[in-house]
């Protein structure tokens, strides 16, 4: 199997706090901010990205200006929005949320289009999070649980799932318990309720909305979710999609517009 990179260990240096207010981030083993939690104050963070698709979850909030200035303007940022059984995979629907911005301690994948390297992301007064935000959804149909989280630690990969981070072009997640490095701190693994035996397939949901007609025939049944990839409705008709509120909705990985 191609050997999965996890990121190489940067910012070896521990916790500190100068006397100019700014607290920089171990992304190796990770930073104990329990005592900064929800003070506003500069932040400096280095991570090392790959060129194609990272995980990435940081302690504080972006804009999308920001993560913009950080990773650049053609950069991706998405974020699990459901789960599918697809035969004898589970498709993992990554929706494109770039324009929200980066929220605190949720976990992302990140598409960066420039030179692989270490990215040094200076934050002027943010405020700093601890908790621990995860996104979990039941795959239908099998009753697996998929949730995806951050190692705000150094944590071992045992039983865990990971980006395959080197000329990833895919944002493929593998099983990764062979790995002894583990997962290091700000990058985010998926964990199955039912152990790591499933194979695991990623899907994009593109800007674009279309009609339920388009991706699904009338008798088809289906699951939809919302856009926050909680799920709306369960094995209904396609047809019936129509029937629900007016909105943006998500079916089969791609947006439908109920008008």
């Amino acid at each position: 199997m191609k050997k999965l990179l996890l990121m190489t260990a940067v910012a070896l240096g521990c916790i500190s706090a100068s006397a100019q207010g700014t607290l920089t981030l171990n992304t190796y083993k990770g930073t104990d901010i329990s005592k900064y939690a929800g003070k506003t104050m500069n932040v400096s963070v280095s991570r090392y990205i790959f060129n194609g698709w990272n995980t990435i979850s940081l302690p504080f909030s972006m804009t999308e200006a920001a993560v913009n200035e950080a990773f650049g303007k053609d950069c991706k940022l998405e974020r699990l929005a459901g789960v599918e059984n697809d035969g004898q995979n589970i498709k993992l629907n990554f929706q494109n949320c770039k324009s929200e911005g980066l929220k605190a301690n949720v976990p992302y994948i990140l598409y960066y289009t420039g030179e692989t390297g270490t990215k040094k992301i200076v934050t002027e007064n943010v405020a700093v999070a601890d908790d621990a935000a995860t996104l979990t959804f039941t795959a239908e149909g099998t009753g697996e649980t998929v949730t995806m989280a951050c190692a705000k630690q150094h944590k071992s990969a045992e039983g865990l799932y990971g980006i395959l981070a080197k000329d990833n072009a895919e944002a493929a997640f593998v099983n990764v318990n062979d790995i002894s490095s583990g997962f290091y701190a700000t990058r985010c693994y998926i964990q199955l309720s039912n152990g790591n035996s499933t194979l695991l397939s990623t899907n994009h949901i593109s800007d674009g909305v279309t009609s339920i007609n388009a991706i699904a025939k009338p008798d088809e049944t289906i699951d939809v979710y919302n856009v926050s990839g909680v799920k709306v409705a369960s094995q209904i008709k396609a047809a019936k999609v129509n029937n629900l509120q007016k909105g943006i909705y998500v079916v089969k990985g791609k947006k439908v517009l109920v008008k």
